[in-house]
């Protein structure tokens, strides 16, 4: 997993709220456990006029320009604010998988839906929490100002807009010290390997009969 320390980057404004999951990566895509491949189908009811199916593509099919990713001020966003309870319904990991494959690293709400926002942890996709009001304001904002960029700071856990205007955000700092250093659940594990290891080759040797194969009255070291 990718360090997360500081991103800066072009927002876009999705003013919706309970967007679920399936919104955003709708089902019959989930037939792959890949975390890429997904990006092409992210808000695919939305972002298209036709229906989507696996394997399709997507440059043969039909846009919708009313939807915000389709608008070319857009298409270089790689954060998304958007509105409260993002990533409700049902627990697929496809979901923050789609938006980090799409080119999000950033997404910002007043509230998301507690699995979705674990999840995102997972792959070092930061999800933000911040004020109704501010939320807002920064929609506004996004939507007056063609190129509008935030600046993330993980580290100092601020958000910066062009104008100078700091907003904090809290977040677990279990959570922060795994994204600053790039540490997955299997990178955490990893940390430890020379322990595993002597643990191991320990138990070979204190407990031998548990490595014996069916049949064999050998060991299977």
């Amino acid at each position: 997993m990718k360090k997360f320390e500081q991103f800066k980057g072009i927002v876009a404004p999705l003013d919706r709220a309970n967007v679920d999951t399936d919104a955003i990566i709708p089902k019959q895509f989930l037939k792959s456990i890949k975390r890429s491949g997904f990006g092409q189908n992210l808000f695919d009811e939305w972002r298209y006029l036709d229906y989507g199916e696996p394997g399709q593509d997507v440059s043969l099919r039909q846009p919708n320009p009313d939807f915000i990713l389709n608008q070319p001020r857009y298409l270089e966003a790689r954060i998304l604010v958007t509105r409260d309870n993002f990533g409700c319904g049902s627990s697929r990991e496809h979901a923050p998988w789609a938006l980090q494959d799409y080119g999000f690293s950033v997404i910002i709400a007043p509230s998301f839906a507690d699995i979705f926002y674990n999840n995102c942890f997972k792959i070092g996709l930061l999800p933000i929490v911040l004020d109704a009001a501010v939320v807002d304001s920064l929609i506004r904002q996004i939507c007056d100002v063609d190129g509008y960029q935030l600046d993330v700071n993980l580290d100092t856990q601020t958000v910066t807009t062009p104008s100078g205007e700091i907003y904090r955000f809290d977040i677990d700092p279990f959570r922060k010290h795994c994204l600053l250093n790039g540490l997955d659940e299997i990178g955490l594990t990893l940390q430890h390997a020379d322990k595993i290891r002597e643990f191991e080759i320990n138990r070979r040797n204190t407990q031998p009969w548990l490595f014996l194969q069916p049949g064999n009255d050998g060991l299977n070291i």
